[in-house]
């Protein structure tokens, strides 16, 4: 089966296109920028020209493709980006996949669409979803909460350069998880019949509020946060007078997201069914600790390595 991965720099479509070639799928990878892309190259991947907000570029892409996987999103700041992009851009991804008969089409999407039809991203996001059901092309829609990955800029670093983290005064609850195994579930849907035409939301088997993180970082570190609370009634207001996307990019997209997250979603009624459905051992789940102490290891040897090399120069000048 041949693939065709949209977003495949992002930290999310690496790992799809990582896990996919060694599958041994044959990968290729709508790119704008190929010296940006060239990792992928490296890896063995086909880089095709194409970019979403000129919709005429993305047919040819789908020249011998069976599948895509569409793990592109744009950031909520980017206003213009957000209708020439995850509008535009995706309908013409859609409408070329149909024509191209296409086998299966995965979409990231993001969880609790319904509730924040006012929220221009999560707005276009259904709309995608309806769309794409709409199309009779047969899917996979994945509806997803926050990375680990993002959370180390978020926490970790923060924490690490003694500067502020911004949080709400919520106790908001997130099963966030690593993109390698949501990369997992993307592939393994392929696999599996049961899984077409079906919208799942994913999530860790854990779910986590903003104070367990901190505390975990700040043990891994050794090291007090500077924790700012915001309160979320103020995060509301502001986010009516000036809009979501608008008033302040300083302060974590999640405090942005913060009503969505804010939301109840109790993942963990559903979570290991969905394990069952894909065939997928709870225990081959990476989890936020195990995470966040391989980050804190590779760090602290990365920080001795510098040091023995600072050393080894400074014997050199007095020798």
């Amino acid at each position: 089966m041949s693939l065709l991965i949209i977003g495949g720099t992002g930290t999310l479509g690496r790992q799809i296109v990582l896990q996919a070639l060694t599958k041994g799928y044959k990968v290729r990878c709508l790119v704008r920028n190929f010296r940006k892309a060239n990792f992928l190259k490296e890896w063995g991947v086909e880089l095709v020209y194409g970019d979403l907000s000129r919709p005429e570029t993305i047919p040819p892409c789908f020249k011998g493709i069976s599948a895509v996987i569409d793990a592109s999103t744009s950031r909520p700041t980017e206003l213009y980006a957000l209708k020439t992009v995850d509008w535009n851009g995706k309908l013409a991804l859609i409408e070329a996949a149909k024509a191209a008969n296409i086998q299966r089409f995965i979409f990231c999407s993001a969880q609790n669409l319904e509730q924040f039809s006012n929220i221009p991203l999560m707005k276009l996001k259904q709309g995608i979803e309806i769309k794409l059901k709409q199309s009779k092309i047969p899917y996979t829609i994945f509806r997803l909460s926050g990375f680990y990955q993002g959370l180390i800029e978020q926490y970790a670093i923060p924490i690490l350069e003694n500067l502020p983290i911004w949080v709400t005064n919520e106790n908001t609850c997130v099963s966030y998880m690593d993109t390698q195994d949501i990369a997992k579930f993307c592939l393994r849907a392929l696999q599996l019949p049961d899984t077409t035409n079906k919208t799942f939301v994913l999530g860790g088997p854990k779910g986590w509020i903003s104070s367990e993180i901190i505390q975990l970082c700040e043990q891994l570190a050794g090291q007090s946060a500077k924790v700012q609370r915001i309160p979320l009634l103020i995060l509301k207001l502001i986010s009516k007078v000036f809009g979501f996307f608008e008033w302040g990019q300083d302060i974590s997209d999640r405090l942005a997201f913060a009503e969505i997250l804010n939301i109840e979603n109790n993942f963990s009624k559903s979570t290991f069914d969905i394990y069952k459905i894909f065939k997928i051992d709870p225990e081959e789940i990476i989890k936020l600790d195990d995470y966040f102490l391989e980050y804190f290891i590779r760090l602290l040897k990365r920080l001795r390595d510098i040091n023995f090399e600072d050393v080894q120069k400074q014997k050199n000048l007095i020798i």
